[in-house]
């Protein structure tokens, strides 16, 4: 049972995704009927993968219970509870998503137990804690993808704020500045997320009109009305101001550590995390906001994001430096004249192709079909496999 298995993916058809992305990376009648957001490939109970062996379909999780040393390796089984320690997905960013954070596994756990302990249902509308787990991620670009990652230095903060901010916001801007530091920022952020609806509305109204005079000229400012268009009544309109704007161009990445308040905005990528489901939302959502236990998980240090490149690891594989223990991405590109020879001491990989065609073979030389779309999963038990042809691949894997 232990061999290499072509995996059935479950799409997510949230708000925020795409009629065509995903579609059209599986080779799906376009466009889809409904927007599809996020494909999982993973163990992850909310919707695992499931693996193809003759004419069965079995689910990943299943399979891993049962066997979990012969699919993840002895060292990763014992490690992560024997337990798939990732989650990998292709995201399609057709519109924002929320303004969010991820807890840190201690945060995770208290959240998790404590909102057991209220008994509130695992997919009611009111729960941040799906899992008792923490989920740092790393998203790379396949198409060109804005986000936002982490709070701006603060005099950038105070500056573009006063250039669309009238006198109604001045109180809480000039107290930013006279408190420049993480108390300073929690503070400020705490009290602009809870303002009053009718203060929050004047400010709005009268900052997006500053904001889309100055828009031809500086990205921040348009993204700024972008989210205007899409939530009109959201202060996380504000977002581009006070969070780093990003551009990843394809092939770059960036890390999102937990408690870094981030967004998606726009794009399609591949991207890896730890395996959960935990998020705490503070706006551009029609989702549940949690803006008190926002700021109770989220980091007020002010930060500028690493674009991550990927590294050599050799002349076929690249991989990105992510500091998580949980993952590592990396991108297989073969011409058709190379073989990549798959490493002998590994946990479950998973691999996706995302262009061209070949084939993946084991030690016993049982072949399959690669082509754009396709995804397969690599147990540990199996010894050795290569994998042929002309293609572009994406890989999930764990370091042992």
């Amino acid at each position: 049972m232990m061999k290499i298995g072509i995996l059935k993916n479950s799409i997510q058809e949230y708000a925020w995704g795409s009629h065509t992305a995903i579609a059209e990376l599986m080779g799906r009648a376009l466009p889809s009927k409904k927007p599809q957001a996020e494909l999982w490939m993973g163990a992850h109970p909310k919707a695992p993968s499931l693996v193809r062996y003759g004419d069965q379909w079995i689910s990943l999780l299943e399979l891993i219970r049962k066997n979990p040393v012969e699919m993840l390796g002895k060292v990763v089984s014992e490690k992560f509870n024997k337990q798939l320690p990732y989650l990998f997905k292709v995201l399609a960013v057709a519109r924002p998503l929320s303004i969010q954070a991820h807890p840190d596994l201690e945060q995770a756990r208290r959240g998790f137990a404590r909102e057991d302990s209220k008994k509130i249902p695992i997919d009611a509308f009111n729960r941040n804690y799906r899992d008792a787990n923490h989920k740092p991620e790393c998203i790379c670009a396949m198409t060109r993808f804005w986000g936002l990652n982490g709070f701006r230095r603060v005099p950038e903060i105070v500056s573009r704020m006063r250039k669309v901010c009238g006198p109604e916001l001045s109180k809480e801007i000039d107290g930013l500045e006279i408190m420049p530091d993480p108390k300073g920022l929690q503070l400020f952020f705490k009290n602009f997320m809870n303002l009053g609806a009718n203060q929050k509305k004047i400010i709005i109204n009268k900052s997006i009109q500053k904001a889309a005079k100055l828009s031809g000229d500086d990205p921040i400012f348009e993204w700024m009305v972008r989210l205007y268009d899409e939530y009109p009544g959201d202060a996380g309109i504000f977002a581009p101001v006070i969070l780093n704007l990003i551009c990843l161009e394809p092939g770059q990445a960036m890390f999102i550590r937990a408690g870094e308040l981030h967004a998606y905005l726009e794009g399609t990528g591949m991207e890896i995390m730890a395996n959960s489901d935990n998020v705490v939302r503070g706006g551009l959502t029609k989702k549940y906001l949690d803006v008190s236990e926002l700021v109770n998980i989220l980091s007020f240090v002010e930060k500028k994001p690493e674009i991550l490149v990927p590294l050599a690891k050799n002349s076929l594989e690249s991989v990105f430096p992510c500091p998580a223990k949980e993952f590592i991405l990396s991108i297989i590109r073969l011409d058709g004249l190379n073989i990549y020879q798959g490493p002998d001491d590994r946990s479950l990989e998973i691999i996706l192709c995302t262009k061209g065609k070949g084939h993946i073979l084991d030690l016993e030389n049982h072949a399959l079909e690669l082509k754009k779309g396709t995804a397969v999963m690599i147990p540990s038990a199996v010894q050795k496999y290569t994998i042929k042809g002309k293609l572009i691949l994406y890989k999930a894997a764990v370091s042992v």
